[in-house]
């Protein structure tokens, strides 16, 4: 690197100490890049590393790292560019939740492609404290000096007040922003699991391994070692430790969740699945699958948890997210428009926070019902492709694009979207019962009430949507009494909900079906004609609209009938 010319991309960062942070940092699990941003990004700095200090070029980078041939085009195709934007949106989402505890801060400044290595805000700010007086600048000096000798004309009294005006707004500025609320992270989370025995050791670790993997594609915590967690001691941490243990017929594990800030015990509990004559790899995935519902979903231990902090009452960030998670799963319509504003506030702070964005655009629309009158259709759509543009790899940014999708009648796009997210995590209970109900209201009865049916299975709490498409399919089977057991389980307000208890229970002739009923009109008086309205705009096919309305109107004939027996 020619001297001099080193200043502007490693500033007061040494050339061993700037190899040093990027090798740390793509090795850190919490720099959610994709593996081919995490190319270019080493291809541009060790290019800054051997002198190149006005910008690596896009064509350069096609060629060298995303194999594209000799003829490519930068102009024609924006390839380079839109890795080069995840890449920023990696980094400032990086940045954003721990550059407080990093001494080096690597950047990527529009319009240039070059690594740029400064020290961060935290480790500028100590070395000034630290300067001793001698060492201030030679015109500070001055002005101090100067504001203790004499009075100051007029002349240098005014451009001395902006100045102290300046210091004035930015002392303000500081006292603002001291006072904005904390931005929660995702916690870290650990994993330790041993084996009973030393014979079953190596299939232990497996298992550990691949349940690592299944939780880091959840979007509810980031996956840790025990060792770095502990520098983050003042942020939520959580161990999971686990023992493995293999019988003739069965395998199980015992777990536990440890809070890693002071140790206690949070919750225990065992898995067991049965061998049956199945495979070690099917046996293992189905313990796996099993596990990484209970830790991770949001509905999940630790998502439950987090959200119901006391500390964390006034946090942005994933508690905001988490919490609208799940007010969209109660399904009522206030909780879910008050959980809007927390989520706005967080794109305030953090405009690339991707889960906030998902679960804005989930918001926007279920808030309004999908009615397309009062609902921000162009604005939730946006949200759910912007989230998908900055995390692809993100369950819950693809589950916000269906849902957009399928409220402005995109059906085909919205389940290839649906799918999407199941192929990145196929083990999350939201992402299959999201689906479950595009599924059931497209016409797919067998396969929704299959992903339904899974979604439901060793959960802390079965998603509100798996309920609906399993309530509705036994209603369309006429088995009316699984419908009825099954629409009493789901504790919400919403309208089909009443609807299914309903219609249940008139079909059964039961006693309690004009009751049921008498609570269906309560929140909607007019359902004869406002039902059907409803309903087609959330999408439900024509055979269930017409099958509740069937049921409905037997208890309406019985009332009819009952009064006019009562007038003769």
């Amino acid at each position: 690197m020619i001297a001099g010319e080193d200043k502007a991309v490693l500033g007061e960062v040494s050339l061993e100490a700037a190899k040093a942070e990027l090798e740390r940092l793509l090795t850190d699990p919490r720099f959610h890049a994709t593996d081919r941003a995490k190319r270019i990004f080493r291809y541009i700095a060790e290019r800054c590393f051997e002198g190149e200090t006005v910008g690596v070029k896009a064509y350069a980078i096609a060629l060298d790292v995303l194999n594209r041939p000799e003829h490519f085009d930068t102009n024609s195709d924006p390839i380079v560019r839109i890795e080069i934007s995840r890449l920023r949106n990696a980094l400032s989402n990086y940045y954003e939740a721990y550059g407080d505890e990093l001494e080096i801060i690597v950047s990527l400044p529009v319009g240039h492609y070059l690594a740029v290595f400064t020290h961060s805000a935290s480790d500028n700010m100590s070395m000034v404290q630290s300067r001793s007086e001698q060492d201030l600048p030679a015109d500070v000096m001055e002005l101090q000096a100067a504001s203790t000798a004499t009075p100051l004309s007029w002349a240098t009294w005014f451009p001395a007040t902006t100045a102290v005006t300046a210091l004035a707004l930015a002392g303000s500025a500081w006292a603002y922003m001291a006072h904005l609320p904390d931005i929660a992270a995702r916690p870290s989370v650990t994993l330790t699991m041993t084996a009973a025995d030393v014979e079953h050791g190596k299939e232990a670790d497996e298992t550990r391994r691949y349940l690592a993997a299944s939780l880091s594609r959840f979007r509810t915590l980031e996956m840790t070692t025990r060792s770095y967690a502990a520098v983050r001691a003042s942020m939520p941490t959580y161990d999971i430790e686990m023992k493995y243990y293999a019988d003739d017929d069965d395998r199980s594990i015992w777990w536990q969740v440890v809070d890693g800030r002071d140790g206690g015990i949070l919750k225990s509990g065992i898995e067991k699945v049965q061998i049956d004559g199945r495979s070690d790899m099917a046996v293992r995935d189905e313990l796996v699958a099993i596990l990484a519902k209970r830790f991770a979903s949001s509905r999940g231990i630790i998502s439950n948890i987090e959200a119901h902090e006391d500390s964390s009452a006034q946090m942005l960030g994933n508690v905001c997210v988490l919490r609208a998670e799940i007010a969209l799963d109660d399904g009522g319509g206030k909780g879910i428009a008050a959980s809007i504003p927390c989520l706005e506030r967080t794109l305030v702070r953090q405009p690339n926070n991707a889960d906030a964005m998902a679960v804005l655009s989930r918001a926007l629309v279920a808030s309004k019902g999908g009615d397309p009158r009062t609902t921000d259709f162009p604005r939730a759509t946006m949200l759910a492709n912007r989230a998908v543009s900055i995390d692809p790899g993100s369950d819950r940014a693809y589950v916000a694009l269906m849902m957009a999708q399928f409220y402005t009648g995109k059906t085909d796009p919205a389940i290839a979207a649906g799918n999407r997210a199941l192929a990145i995590n196929p083990d999350n209970p939201d992402v299959l019962a999201k689906l479950a109900g595009v599924l059931l209201s497209a016409g797919y009865r067998k396969a929704a009430t299959s992903l339904a049916s899974e979604a439901s299975e060793h959960v802390e709490a079965v998603p509100r949507d798996a309920v609906i498409v399993l309530a509705l399919d036994a209603y369309l089977r006429r088995d009316w009494s699984n419908a009825s057991l099954f629409a009493e389980q789901i504790n919400c307000s919403d309208f089909v909900v009443r609807a299914i208890r309903a219609a249940s229970l008139a079909q059964m002739n039961a006693p309690d079906a004009r009751a049921s009923l008498a609570y269906l009109k309560e929140m909607m008086p007019d359902y004869q004609t406002a039902m059907r309205i409803w309903m087609e705009r959330r999408r439900y096919s024509e055979d269930v609209i017409a099958a509740l309305e069937a049921g409905l109107g037997k208890v309406e004939r019985a009332q009819n009938k009952i009064a006019s027996a009562a007038i003769n």
